[in-house]
């Protein structure tokens, strides 16, 4: 039996019109006008002598600097390690039947999200004098077991992230309660059926499925709160990249390089953040993400195609087919 010559392509048609795509000359003059900008920018930022490039290359990798890089990370991660877990257990008292949890849980939200962070920030630089000691006693006595000066326990490090992760905190409730939201109950419903506890159904069944919701929202509030770390000075808390960049820039009288410096050293660690962010979103989005299937004109047709149809459409996404019988 002879082969068909165009099998890939369905019938062998006599006289077929093999048409060319049109041309479209759109994206031609929009990617050339791009790249005539770009190169105008990159020329106008190399030749202007006021950015001082110089100066720049000279202070990128200052000792003061990179320990201001140091700083701001390690201020990153322990508030966003803390606000994460503030941020689970805000939205499982959200979702609860108890009252009381569900009313504590909004208001923390209430108030840390109605109020500016550097405002918050502020407050808890001055805790020490708000509350001068801490200290274990008989409430509404003068009985005192046991104190200790605030200032020795809540340093200035220790306010900016305790600052920090209480606000952001706020934020990544609502986050994480859409995504808890967003996983179909029967999935609850099917685990308490085989006889699991709440706690095993939430850690083994729902959490793991929201975190594809969970995941970019959190990827861009860990960058913000990357940036946000430039106003630790609030506190005030004088180690962190912005303020090393700063204090230079003020001794030499030069803010403008010092800035660009700051602001490379926020894009690059931006970046890897978005690298690992991206990471984070395929994993968790294992059996969710709908990719391609078989190879082209090898595979059976698809749904509603018979045999002499094209089948260019085997390289489209993969269609969900009912098999078997129907109630």
């Amino acid at each position: 039996m002879a082969t068909n010559k165009n099998e890939s392509d369905g019938l062998n048609i006599p006289n077929r019109i093999n048409a060319l795509p049109v041309k479209r000359i759109g994206p031609v003059v929009a990617g050339v006008i791009v790249a005539l900008l770009a190169a105008m920018l990159v020329y106008g930022m190399i030749v202007n002598p006021n950015f001082e490039w110089p100066v720049v290359w000279k202070y990128l990798f200052n000792e003061n600097v990179l320990a201001g890089i140091g700083w701001t990370l390690w201020i990153t991660v322990l508030s966003m390690v803390i606000a994460i877990v503030l941020a689970i257990v805000l939205a499982i008292m959200r979702k609860s039947i108890n009252p009381v949890l569900r009313g504590v849980s909004w208001f923390f939200i209430w108030f840390f999200r109605g109020t500016p962070v550097y405002t918050q920030l502020v407050f808890w630089g001055l805790i020490s004098v708000l509350v001068p000691k801490l200290g274990l006693g008989i409430p509404f006595t003068s009985v005192t077991f046991w104190s200790v000066d605030t200032q020795d326990v809540i340093t200035a490090f220790r306010a900016a992230v305790i600052g920090l992760a209480l606000n952001e905190a706020a934020y990544l409730s609502e986050i994480v309660r859409a995504g808890l939201e967003a996983v179909d109950p029967g999935q609850a419903e099917a685990a308490e059926a085989l006889g699991m506890r709440r706690s095993l159904i939430m850690r083994r069944i729902i959490l793991p499925q929201a975190m594809r919701i969970i995941i970019p929202p959190t990827g861009n509030e860990t960058i913000g709160m990357l940036k946000t770390t430039s106003l630790v000075l609030a506190v005030p808390f004088t180690l962190d990249l912005q303020f090393a960049t700063n204090a230079i820039a003020n001794r030499i009288y030069k803010p403008i390089p010092l800035l660009i410096v700051a602001c490379f050293w926020y894009l690059l660690i931006t970046s890897i953040l978005m690298v690992i962010q991206s990471r984070l979103e395929k994993h968790f989005g294992k059996g969710f993400d709908a990719r391609p299937i078989g190879t082209k004109g090898k595979q059976p047709p698809l749904p509603g195609k018979t045999e002499g149809e094209p089948k260019d459409d085997i390289q489209k996404q993969n269609q969900a087919t009912m098999a078997g019988l129907n109630a």
